[in-house]
């Protein structure tokens, strides 16, 4: 089994996700009292938020930087950073170290494609869904069309992730509100739905709709779990 490095704490909330996940995973394909090999690295989330809103995206590099080079030093073989929004980054933070990295978007991805879709709706952070590193990994790399909601729609979802979810704070008003978004994304031609933001599987499940979703925590976490014990995957660069 390979040991898995966890860039976490952004928020604390998902990596515990993350952790319960992987964990989770390993035992139901090995059995017994097995648990999965990793090392996490949380970071201070404050610190790194307001990076992310004064544009200060190379003091934030450095900072991943600093957590997968510490995780690699501890003996990780692969990197996974718990959060959609920091693949941004994920480039310079594979640039800095000699161990994968598995890439959320990919983990994403590969489930949509092999449903055969070709067009899916994207909820995450502001940065997420308006700026290209993700969408232009899905559209480039995996041939996918990305639809996000309207900009007035973007703003709310934003705020609920940062000023709720991301303080473990979970209101059914706003689940209503995510739903009614993923509904408005499917009328426009949305086969499914990407959770983009690892905090919204606390508020949104895929038994809340028909309309399928892709929760990125879930799928990312799970497919750590592969690469960990098979030691094989085209999810890693």
């Amino acid at each position: 089994m390979k040991t898995i490095g966890l860039i976490g704490g952004m928020s604390w909330e998902s990596s515990l996700e993350y952790y319960r996940i992987i964990n989770e995973a390993v035992k139901r394909k090995l059995g017994g009292l097995h648990s999965s090999k990793c090392i996490l690295f949380s970071v201070d989330f404050a610190e790194i938020e307001e990076l992310q809103t004064q544009g200060k995206w190379s003091e934030a590099a450095d900072h991943m930087i600093r957590a997968a080079k510490s995780l690699e030093r501890a003996g990780a073989e692969f990197i996974v950073i718990c959060t959609n929004t920091m693949h941004k980054l994920a480039e310079d933070i594979r640039s800095g170290v000699n161990i994968p990295l598995l890439h959320i978007a990919d983990a994403a991805a590969k489930p949509i494609c092999a449903a055969n879709f070709h067009t899916v709706g994207l909820l995450g952070t502001r940065y997420t869904m308006e700026e290209d590193f993700y969408t232009r990994r899905l559209a480039e790399k995996h041939g996918l069309k990305v639809l996000i909601p309207d900009i007035a729609d973007r703003g709310k979802i934003n705020g609920i992730i940062f000023d709720e979810l991301c303080l473990g704070i979970v209101k059914p008003e706003s689940r209503d509100y995510y739903l009614d978004v993923i509904g408005k994304l499917a009328q426009a031609g949305a086969e499914g739905v990407i959770l983009g933001c690892t905090e919204i599987e606390l508020l949104v499940r895929p038994e809340d709709t028909h309309i399928p979703l892709f929760p990125t925590t879930r799928l990312h976490a799970e497919a750590a779990v592969e690469y960990a014990l098979n030691g094989v995957s085209d999810l890693v660069f």
